[in-house]
């Protein structure tokens, strides 16, 4: 898969979304489905999430210049941010209308709106499966958050197709008529996934904003640093992520009497062998210090926790 097909995929998504925004709220306001109409409101979201996106993948895939040494990466982390707090929002919007028509005597939705629900459950949960699929592909976080709409409008869909089935039925097969209310619950109950969708959207992007490392990465860094001749001591590692890739920042001490050539060289093995053994290593810098004394290498070492 190419980043062409990616974006194409998020195109796709943001007319599919369109569409289905538009045929859900319809269906919610003619056959009088509450749970329909708040589904529609969380696909409108997703559908302003997919230009979003879009956009993001666009500038993220230009190439550093002068202004961006370090690439326009993160313009997914930002995308996947503001994607995670129009989640938010329409979480809470659809909570409101809910309470609010709870509050109301109304009529059970008409059956037909089901038939809707069960073409938007397939047809999203068919557009996450693609979209994921380049995500993992890419390492992108935006178009993961975008595929993760998806699943998340599919969730909320199979959510108000049981809250649905519950009012239509519901009152007659189980002498209930409270249970007309079901339509609304069902909303509510989806409101509550969307929050969590968006909480796994705006967490990672966060980190990504604020700079947070990876000890994994870090540690695999070290390893492999430390296993080339001529390395003494791997002084510090400092990883962080920009888009799809991440950038590491370290210091290694060599032997002192090393001339700055030797040493530059050195320095040049080390970040060859750490680009070749994690391709997703954009950029590494290296600063190259006189190795001292061993205590002086665990003095700079990255405290650990006392135990006991």
């Amino acid at each position: 898969m190419t980043l062409q097909t990616l974006q194409r995929n998020t195109v796709i998504g943001f007319f599919a979304s369109i569409l289905l925004s538009i045929i859900k709220l319809t269906a919610g306001l003619i056959g009088h489905s509450t749970a329909l109409i708040a589904d529609s409101m969380e696909s409108f979201a997703d559908t302003l999430g997919s230009i979003l996106v879009w956009q993001a993948l666009r500038v993220a895939s230009r190439p550093a210049d002068e202004k961006h040494p370090w690439g326009y990466g993160r313009a997914e982390a930002v995308a996947s941010l503001l994607v995670g707090v129009m989640l938010v929002v329409a979480a809470i919007l659809i909570t409101v209308q809910s309470i609010h028509e709870i509050l109301i005597p109304h009529a059970a939705p008409e059956p037909w709106t089901l038939l809707v629900l069960i073409a938007v459950i397939a047809v999203k949960e068919f557009l996450f499966r693609i979209v994921i699929r380049g995500a993992d592909a890419f390492e992108s976080g935006a178009a993961r958050a975008d595929a993760w709409h998806h699943r998340s409008d599919a969730i909320t869909s199979l959510a108000a197709l049981l809250g649905v089935s519950l009012a239509i039925w519901g009152p007659a097969w189980l002498q209930l008529p409270s249970l007309v209310a079901a339509d609304e619950a069902a909303a509510i109950l989806a409101s509550g996934v969307i929050l969590l969708t968006a909480w796994h959207l705006i967490q990672p992007a966060l980190h990504e904003l604020l700079d947070a490392t990876s000890p994994e990465l870090e540690q695999q860094i070290r390893r492999i640093a430390e296993n080339v001749d001529g390395v003494l001591c791997v002084e510090k590692v400092a990883v962080r992520k920009s888009g799809s890739g991440y950038h590491a920042d370290m210091h290694l001490q060599v032997p002192p009497n090393l001339t700055i050539q030797v040493a530059h060289a050195l320095a040049g093995k080390v970040k060859a062998l750490l680009r070749s053994a994690i391709p997703g290593l954009t950029g590494v810098l290296i600063h190259v210090e006189p190795f001292l004394t061993p205590d002086d290498c665990a003095r700079e070492s990255p405290p650990t926790e006392a135990s006991g």
